[in-house]
C-alpha cells in the first residue's frame, strides 16, 4: 500500500495512518480522545504521542471525559509522576478544564460531534496537496473553543485535530487512502 510520505516504519504510525487519520468520526469519546492527544502533542512529534497513547489511556480512565472533568490535585500529582505520559502540568490542567467545557458543549449541542461537524455543515474538506498548518476553518473553531475557555486549542492544534477526526482529509494524492472513502 502506498502511504503519505510522512508515515515511517513504526507499526503504531502505520496503523494510525491506515485506520484512523482522515476517516470521519462522529463518536464523542473518540473526538475527546483525539482532542486530548492533539493538545498534548503541542511542541512534540505525533509519533511520540502515538508511542505513549496506551499509557495515556491507562492513566486517563480510557479518556472518559466525565471522569477526567473531576480530576483533583491528587490525580494531577499522580499524572505528573507518571513517566509513561507527557508530564506537563499546564497541559494536564488544560485537559481537565477542556473536559468540563467539552461536556458543556455536549449539553448545548446534544453531542460534541454536532458542534464540531456543524462548523463545516457536516461536510469533509479535502486538502489540495499542500502542507499547511491552519486554514479558515481551524482558525474559526480554535477561536470559538478558546472563547469558551478551552486551552491548548490553537489553530495549528485544531487543524491537526480536524485532520485526525476526518473533517479535513489531507491524504496525499499518491496515497492509497486519498479520497478513498468517497469512491
Amino acid at each position: 500500500m502506498t502511504k503519505c510520505h510522512w508515515v515511517n516504519n513504526n507499526p503504531l504510525y502505520i496503523k494510525y495512518h491506515d485506520d484512523e487519520w482522515g476517516i470521519p468520526s462522529y463518536d464523542d469519546s473518540y473526538l475527546f480522545e483525539m482532542l486530548v492527544l492533539e493538545s498534548f502533542q503541542a511542541g512534540l512529534s505525533w509519533e511520540c504521542i502515538l508511542n505513549k497513547r496506551a499509557n495515556f489511556a491507562a492513566c486517563l480512565d480510557s479518556f472518559d471525559y466525565h471522569i477526567i472533568s473531576e480530576y483533583d490535585d491528587k490525580k494531577i500529582t499522580e499524572l505528573l509522576n507518571n513517566p509513561g505520559i507527557i508530564r506537563n502540568k499546564l497541559k494536564i490542567k488544560a485537559m481537565i478544564n477542556n473536559a468540563k467545557i467539552f461536556i458543556s458543549i455536549q449539553k448545548e449541542y446534544q453531542t460534541f460531534s454536532n458542534y464540531i461537524w456543524g462548523f463545516n455543515n457536516n461536510s469533509i474538506e479535502y486538502g489540495n496537496g499542500q502542507i499547511i498548518t491552519h486554514d479558515a476553518l481551524s482558525d474559526k473553531i480554535a477561536q470559538d473553543l478558546y472563547r469558551r475557555g478551552m486551552r491548548f486549542v490553537g489553530t495549528t492544534i485544531i487543524y491537526s485535530y480536524l485532520q485526525a477526526i476526518g473533517i479535513i482529509n489531507d491524504h496525499e494524492e499518491q496515497c492509497d487512502k486519498y479520497y478513498k472513502h468517497i469512491k
